[in-house]
């Protein structure tokens, strides 16, 4: 079981794999040295789009040499996000990023009916594991980034999606807790019918071989001794692997306080695509983007 970002940069390395990463507007320094990064470890090569007089400016102040990378010219930030997507969807790269451009014109170029890397049909989520010193172990979020309120096949999808991510980081059977300001449920908070119908789920083989309940508060998902305290009987009983948020208004605060207070690290990726898409916060620091790289090459 992977139970730091490190350890999941050894498995990436020791598969002996190396993936073509497509960045959009890679013109800002923790991007850039992220990147440089990975093609010196040896398990990425890079194509950086975007304005190529910044790109070759921040290269210089890093320093890096320019010449371990392709580099792309593009006029603004909506041609970079298009022509990075395209490198991706014409298998010219195996992951898109986002670099030094808006959230929102990026994932309109990646979901693009017509030029995109969507799967057809397929919900559009993030999912992160974040390192943390006051935690024993990786924790999973979801979703930070991409649905305001998810209804309950979005919510399905997002329990899916991190599965599929917990299981590359060998845990076997994934704890997931289903997040709530208390562990009552109640008509007044509008995610209870959807975490019931999804605990009925689980609990009927579902969702395959996992551990889902809630609502639970961050104390009874995180903290044995809290479940203790409180006498609650969860079958989580504080070991959560994966949280699940009701909104992003939820989980993107939790999320950027771990960054910003608790000096977290991240990694994620936007999945119900073709190909990983790798999305984080313009201000997130360089080892965070370090860690997102590494992670797409695990899921590519």
């Amino acid at each position: 079981m992977i139970t730091t970002l490190d350890q999941m940069v050894e498995k990436v390395l020791g598969s002996g794999k190396k993936h073509r990463i497509a960045v959009a507007s890679a013109q800002d320094d923790n991007t850039i040295a992220a990147i440089g990064m990975a093609v010196s470890g040896g398990f990425a090569e890079a194509i950086l789009v975007g304005d190529s007089a910044k790109i070759l400016s921040s290269c210089k102040r890093i320093p890096l040499n320019p010449k371990k990378f392709r580099v792309v010219h593009t006029g603004n930030e909506e041609d970079a996000s298009r022509e990075a997507v395209r490198l991706t969807r014409e298998n010219e790269a195996d992951v898109v990023m986002k670099g030094m451009v808006g959230t929102d014109i990026f994932l309109k170029a990646v979901m693009d009916k017509e030029n995109g890397i969507m799967i057809p049909g397929a919900v559009l989520t993030y999912v992160g594991a974040i390192e943390l010193a006051g935690y024993r172990k990786l924790l999973f979020v979801t979703d930070p980034a991409v649905i305001p309120y998810p209804g309950l096949d979005q919510k399905t999808a997002m329990i899916n999606y991190a599965l599929e991510m917990t299981r590359e980081f060998g845990i076997c059977k994934p704890r997931i807790a289903l997040m709530g300001a208390s562990e009552k449920a109640s008509s007044y908070f509008h995610y209870s019918a959807d975490y019931s119908a999804l605990c009925r789920l689980a609990k009927s083989g579902g969702l395959g071989d996992c551990i889902v309940d809630g609502p639970l508060d961050l104390f009874l998902a995180c903290d044995p001794e809290s479940v203790r305290i409180k006498g609650i009987d969860t079958p989580v009983a504080g070991d959560a692997d994966i949280l699940l948020f009701p909104s992003l208004e939820s989980c993107n605060p939790f999320y950027k306080s771990l960054m910003l207070f608790g000096k977290g690290m991240l990694a994620g990726l936007v999945r119900g695509t073709s190909k990983p898409v790798i999305v984080m916060s313009r201000s997130e620091s360089e080892r965070s983007k370090y860690y997102c790289i590494a992670l797409s090459c695990l899921m590519a």
